[in-house]
């Protein structure tokens, strides 16, 4: 299986494991992330959620070979980019969070990430956009400059870059993750579920407005690099293992 759940007192803990293919989101992982974090939502005996992939990475991003419509009813992209939650959910990342990795731990209310773990939007480099709402969530992020950087250079950001601007809420030894994430999850549970859905429930209807016009943003930025030459050489050169030849157009 490529996603598996597990239940630990209140919390779900939820894992992405295809480590041979770098943990990419294919159809199927999107479906099992989608019916992991239904339940997450649907059930009441369940207060918080933890999402990490393997101890040595989180996610790739798109499995560009069987990921491109790795979306859900509920959840959007990934099963999780566009759902609409009230309970928290933890990331735990261990190694890559790559393109729409990173879009997945924006995605999430809380990140707690081990030294090993490294951030990156490398899709310019690819002739693409970020298009699972990194354009608008990671300008909330962190800093407009640097949020700025890592979309159209595709630099990589440390953990402890990450936590020193404040995406990162908790750094912990590599290997150690989940574990640090679980703590944050128990340490949600010792408060009143009703006072933290209602909590993320207020944050979320004032973040609604500035949501759509990123979205709107972004499928028009999307619908600029598909009618480019750009996005196909972009595209032919990952595949081919070369530098892309750039047209500029």
């Amino acid at each position: 299986m490529a996603v598996t759940s597990e239940v630990r007192e209140r919390i779900l803990i939820v894992r992405i494991e295809r480590e041979e293919k770098r943990n990419a989101i294919d159809v199927e992982t999107a479906l099992g992330i989608d019916e992991a974090l239904n339940r997450l939502d649907d059930d009441p005996e369940l207060w918080v959620g933890v999402l990490t992939g393997t101890r040595t990475v989180f996610s790739a991003g798109t499995d560009l070979k069987n990921g491109m419509d790795a979306r859900t009813e509920r959840g959007g992209e990934y099963g999780i980019i566009r759902r609409k939650r009230v309970k928290p959910l933890v990331a735990a990342v261990e190694g890559v969070a790559f393109g729409g990795g990173f879009e997945i731990a924006l995605a999430c209310d809380l990140v707690v990430a081990s030294r090993s773990a490294r951030f990156a939007l490398p899709e310019s480099l690819r002739g693409l956009v970020a298009t699972s709402g990194a354009l608008f969530r990671v300008i909330r992020a962190l800093p407009l400059h640097l949020a700025k950087e890592l979309l159209i250079t595709g630099a990589e950001l440390n953990a402890e870059r990450a936590h020193q601007f404040g995406f990162v809420n908790r750094v912990t030894e590599a290997g150690q993750a989940l574990e640090g994430a679980l703590a944050v999850a128990e340490e949600i549970c010792a408060s009143s579920p009703v006072s933290v859905r209602t909590t993320l429930a207020a944050i979320a209807a004032q973040l609604e407005e500035q949501d759509r016009k990123g979205w709107a943003e972004t499928a028009r930025a999307q619908e600029t690099v598909r009618a480019s030459a750009d996005m196909q050489e972009g595209i032919n050169a990952f595949f081919e293992r070369r530098p892309p030849r750039w047209q500029g157009r």
